[in-house]
């Protein structure tokens, strides 16, 4: 079968974000996405209201009974929620329930896109700087990374993240709207690896940062090395906000939702 990538997200009913992103985004990576629900949110395309977590054991039934079933080539998480289940993941991988093998992609969401509250901040920054030492590959927008790390340095705090564990990062710095372009920066083992330059569009996109996280899963699970899968994600991602749609073609205000079925040209 093609190859597997599990996915730890939560359900966003508008299906911008959250587990049909990782779905959809991993499927046209070339692989077969499976999930395990960390939440069911309340929200629409412009803003969370709310969302209730699923208990930690739920979470790990749902993971453990999918890596018994299946061969998972990636793990990737996206919205965990509570620390319950940060720590319940990070003990998957410390008791090597999931293989210390398996390239695992981790986007540390700590405020939904449109804003609304996930969880306290402090307490998820407390509990994810234990998860990082097990992730290949961390995805924080400039927030998170400056959140994780401490550092108000974009460079310095990728550098900090890797020394404290994680492999590489890659920073995205579409959140910080003084800035003309996007610059995006994929630091291995400490070092700068990769620079991409990537346009700034207009509008706002709900699902962005979930969706090209999924992606570069999806082809790190078909075999692309972490620099070759950052290359893929950038201009795939880039197509899918081209042809965003929008929910509300009035409101300029409106998150635009990426198309994840975007021919690739």
């Amino acid at each position: 079968m093609r190859p597997v990538v599990l996915c730890f997200s939560g359900l966003d009913p508008s299906g911008g974000a959250g587990l049909q992103a990782d779905i959809e985004a991993i499927g046209q990576a070339g692989a077969h996405a499976v999930v395990a629900c960390t939440a069911i949110t309340v929200q629409s395309s412009q803003r969370v209201f709310g969302f209730e977590a699923c208990d930690a054991e739920l979470v790990k039934a749902q993971a453990t009974t999918v890596l018994n079933d299946l061969p998972v080539a990636v793990i990737k998480s996206g919205m965990l929620g509570t620390t319950d289940n940060i720590a319940m993941l990070t003990q998957l991988f410390a008791e090597q329930i999931i293989s210390n093998a398996i390239p695992f992609v981790l986007d540390p969401v700590l405020v939904a896109n449109s804003g609304g509250s996930l969880g306290d901040e402090k307490t998820l920054v407390a509990a994810f700087r234990r998860l990082l030492p097990y992730a290949t590959l961390i995805t924080p927008n400039t927030h998170e990374l400056r959140a994780l790390s401490g550092e108000q340095d974009l460079h310095i705090g990728a550098q900090k993240l890797c020394a404290q564990g994680t492999r590489a990062v890659l920073v995205k710095t579409s959140h910080d709207f003084d800035s003309g372009d996007i610059e995006q920066y994929l630091y291995i083992k400490g070092e700068m690896v990769h620079k991409s330059i990537l346009p700034r569009l207009d509008g706002e996109f709900h699902g962005s940062g979930c969706s090209l996280a999924s992606f570069i899963a999806g082809r790190l699970a078909v075999g692309d090395d972490l620099v070759a899968a950052v290359i893929a994600a950038d201009n795939w991602i880039t197509q899918t906000l081209h042809a965003a749609d929008a929910p509300h073609p009035n409101n300029a205000s409106a998150q635009l939702i990426p198309n994840r079925f975007v021919k690739i040209n």
